[in-house]
């Protein structure tokens, strides 16, 4: 990028914040959302199939038979690409409402050659075609949304009554005084100049990636779900299952 958009950018970004906040995620350079695509597909490579899966009741049983999986907010489609390959019987569908993300995601999803990728599709958290999944995942997205609670509650309505939902998120210590640390305050900036102006211009509530497990757990209660824990966690992330 030359020194003349740099500087343009830069400039939008000090005026946001000194007025309303609001930036929507078009709103930033091109490189910026190729770069949090990079950033997290590191994260999910290793620790999606080895850990994070296997935490889950019941999952890893219903992937290697043959499992309908969705992907909300998939961006790029990395997490839903890492998923089907490592579980080719299974069918995953990638669902953003960034019509220019998934032209990406599934130009990358046929050079790569991953055959049970069943499709990605541009479509909001809350009109995607629903019904009978087995899994549906949120990979850090539900803090951007106009409406968590919308999202969680069509999910509910599109699970399978023994299925799962998978969310990930940036991982916040309950406690402010537990965040005050490398990691926590690399996420709050992220939040400050990325996600949280995001969600501005949505009229949305404004969570912010630092958004601690108790208010994600409303969400889901609010949206019907019964059961809703940590299934595991890593120094970056939580790792959170919901269930009828």
């Amino acid at each position: 990028m030359d020194e003349a958009r740099q500087n343009e950018l830069m400039g939008k970004l000090v005026r946001t914040l000194r007025d309303n906040g609001a930036l929507p995620r078009d709103g930033h350079h091109p490189c910026m959302i190729s770069g949090t695509e990079r950033f997290f597909r590191a994260g999910y490579k290793g620790p999606l199939i080895a850990e994070w899966l296997p935490a889950l009741d019941g999952v890893i049983a219903k992937l290697e038979q043959g499992a309908r999986v969705a992907g909300i907010g998939c961006g790029h489609g990395a997490s839903a690409a890492i998923m089907a390959q490592a579980f080719p019987k299974s069918s995953f569908a990638g669902f953003d409402a960034q019509a220019p993300l998934i032209d990406n995601a599934t130009q990358g999803a046929e050079e790569g050659n991953v055959g049970s990728l069943a499709g990605l599709f541009d479509g909001s958290a809350q009109n995607y075609p629903g019904g009978d999944y087995d899994l549906i995942c949120f990979f850090h997205c539900l803090h951007e949304m106009k409406d968590p609670v919308g999202a969680a509650r069509h999910a509910y309505e599109s699970l399978k009554d023994d299925g799962t939902v998978l969310l990930v998120e940036s991982f916040a210590d309950d406690r402010p005084a537990g965040n005050l640390n490398a990691v926590g305050r690399s996420f709050y900036a992220a939040s400050t100049f990325n996600c949280t102006p995001d969600s501005l211009p949505q009229d949305g509530p404004r969570l912010g990636a630092q958004t601690v497990e108790v208010r994600l757990r409303k969400v889901f209660v609010d949206a019907g779900f019964k059961q809703f824990r940590r299934a595991t966690q890593t120094p970056f992330n939580l790792i959170l299952e919901a269930r009828k």
